[in-house]
């Protein structure tokens, strides 16, 4: 029988309300408490699987073991890892207790779930300083008390023969089940072993740590559900699985991730996160109205009024009230007024009498010497809110000491001859 059909049968997370009386269910009998208990946690979720097996681990009345890994492929927390995050927080608020993995050998090989081509090899000492960021970001939003952080390295540095045994629980044919997997297999493109071994690597954590849950998003399924084949193979009763929707990321197209540019950073500062979540297109907020302010979009109200409420609500999450109201009025007077920040980042002038503006752009605003003259043609540069002609790509230095160089919509600095001039 394949992981598909192992998988069917789900309690869909449609906000199921508790049962007002003992209730039967695929496993029995389950108590008011449970019942209430799944209905809350469902309530956003996706898919949980195999029908029963949630309902059945909460009945027990036990502190269950509630797991979450991610792989340290970037230091930072987003948006996106956040919705996973608050439903690990909730299981915690129930008196459960979150199993926190941290890849740091999984991220050796690299998710390759939704991949079309095998992951770059990381340096694992990107991934270490990765992995220490992470886990400090993560406990803004989970309780320490009631996480317990762990590294699968510290299993996954297995002997050969463990090895061997690991592999015997998993035939090929189940994992070419996987769809990118079989998407790449039918279409000839490369599939390596390492890549194949990545689905049983995650599966054996929950093996090492003795999950009786575990969460992902929708594009984590099948892992999820091989979780539970691998456990059994070990003798460990198997796992409830619950899936979660994936966060768009604030273009809409793709899902959220810092690799894609896309991505709300949970360490962000309070004006980038408001600035950011206005961009959102209109299509998508009901997603991020659903999954991170746990309230019904209201399409009744002006787009922008809906968005200027989700990005006000959720920085004041990140940030706090003050910091909130702060990057608001800082919103206001660049989009809304067009003038300058009242707080502008000051930069030094070379002692030259004249500046290569591409040259200057590219070094204080990080963007490469061409997409500085495409910039500068198109009108996105303005020095002292005025636009740079495109055949000015050579200034005075006189010009530009004291001034205000803007580079788009909401990139400033302000120019001086000499080092050292205060922010």
């Amino acid at each position: 029988m394949s992981l598909r059909d192992k998988g069917r049968g789900v309690l869909r997370g449609s906000g199921a309300q508790p049962a007002a009386e003992r209730r039967e269910s695929s496993i029995g009998q389950v108590t008011d408490s449970a019942a209430h208990d799944v209905g809350f946690l469902t309530r956003n979720a996706v898919d949980a699987l195999p029908e029963g097996a949630l309902e059945r681990k909460l009945a027990t009345g036990r502190q269950l073991r509630v797991k979450l890994g991610i792989d340290p492929t970037a230091p930072d927390i987003h948006l996106g890892h956040a919705v996973v995050l608050r439903k690990l927080r909730e299981f915690q608020e129930l008196g459960h207790v979150v199993v926190l993995i941290v890849g740091d050998y999984t991220a050796r090989v690299g998710d390759p779930s939704g991949r079309s081509t095998t992951r770059p090899e990381l340096d694992p000492a990107a991934i270490d300083a990765n992995a220490e960021t992470f886990k400090s970001q993560a406990f803004r939003i989970l309780d320490p008390e009631r996480t317990e952080v762990r590294r699968n390295g510290e299993w996954l540095d297995m002997p050969t023969v463990e090895l061997f045994r690991l592999t015997r629980t998993t035939t090929v044919a189940q994992l070419l089940e996987r769809d990118d997997f079989s998407r790449r297999y039918a279409a000839r493109q490369p599939i390596s072993v390492l890549e194949l071994l990545y689905p049983l690597m995650q599966a054996y954590d929950s093996v090492a740590v003795a999950a009786d849950v575990e969460l992902g998003g929708t594009d984590q399924t099948f892992n999820l559900l091989l979780g539970r084949e691998v456990q059994q193979a070990y003798g460990v009763e198997p796992q409830a699985v619950l899936t979660l929707p994936i966060l768009p990321g604030i273009s809409g197209a793709e899902k959220m991730s810092k690799s894609l540019g896309n991505h709300v950073g949970v360490t962000d500062a309070p004006d980038e996160v408001f600035g950011k979540l206005m961009r959102v297109p209109d299509e998508v907020m009901p997603s991020f109205y659903a999954l991170l302010l746990e309230e019904p979009f209201d399409p009744s109200l002006p787009a922008v009024e809906s968005k200027r409420l989700m990005a006000g609500r959720l920085t004041e999450w990140l940030a706090g009230a003050p910091a909130a109201g702060r990057a608001r009025e800082h919103f206001d007077r660049l989009h809304r007024e067009h003038r300058a920040p009242e707080v502008i980042e000051h930069a030094s002038l070379p002692a030259a009498e004249s500046v290569h503006l591409p040259a200057l752009i590219a070094e204080h605003f990080g963007v490469s010497r061409s997409e500085a003259r495409r910039l500068v043609s198109q009108g996105g540069v303005r020095l002292d809110g005025e636009p740079v002609g495109e055949d000015e790509l050579d200034l005075p230095t006189s010009r530009l000491d004291g001034a205000v160089l803007q580079l788009g919509k909401r990139r400033f600095k302000r120019f001086q001859r000499g080092a050292g001039a205060p922010a």
